[in-house]
């Protein structure tokens, strides 16, 4: 099986990424601006993901950097540029999710190969958090039926390499916003709003 990676623009927001294998999300990387990115550079989009992951903790960080032919396993490590079908529509949806629309991922299946029970049970707790909704660490945990694991939980969202698909944005701290990495409480305040929340 081989990965597409398909790059999108979202007006007021930057550039992003979606890694699909056809049947899965495999890695989502939420727009950015990209100004600092030289015009004519000899590093590729991969290249210039990892330097975004080494800086972006949210998505994954240095430890778990976007998928390229050195992360992904030898039976899916052709990576192409050519937008599938079911990627454009994905990608359409999550633009459309910037510009406002209100989107749910819910069908969207992930690549989740290697996931603890915990991790997974995380994962559908938070997917159950409804559009224009807030959970805090504490209400995800005990959701996901890990009742004192906050903590994990906050890990979880902190190394989610799905973002919008899997809306770590929507949980929070018990005194505010939480975190959001690199990309800033500024962001993450940007995203809720998108989706009518204030805080």
């Amino acid at each position: 099986m081989s990965v597409t990676c398909v790059s999108y623009t979202a007006d007021g927001w930057g550039v992003g990424e979606v890694w699909h294998d056809g049947g899965r999300l495999v890695w989502h990387e939420l727009p950015r601006a990209v100004a600092a990115r030289p015009l004519e550079t000899p590093l590729g989009t991969r290249a210039w993901a990892r330097v975004y992951a080494r800086e972006t903790p949210t998505q994954g960080g240095e430890a778990h950097p976007p998928p390229s032919r050195a992360t992904l396993a030898a039976n899916r490590s052709r990576v192409r540029r050519k937008t599938e079908p079911e990627v454009q529509r994905l990608v359409d949806r999550v633009a459309g999710y910037f510009q406002g629309e209100r989107v749910d991922f819910a069908e969207v299946t992930l690549d989740l190969d290697g996931w603890t029970a915990f991790q997974q049970d995380v994962l559908a707790a938070l997917r159950r958090v409804p559009y224009g909704e807030v959970v805090s660490y504490t209400e995800l945990a005990r959701s996901a039926g890990y009742p004192r694991a906050q903590r994990a939980a906050g890990t979880f969202c902190a190394r989610n390499r799905f973002p919008l698909v899997v809306p770590c944005h929507r949980v929070v701290s018990s005194t505010g916003l939480g975190s959001y990495g690199s990309l800033g409480l500024d962001y993450k305040r940007r995203l809720l709003a998108l989706e009518g929340v204030t805080l």
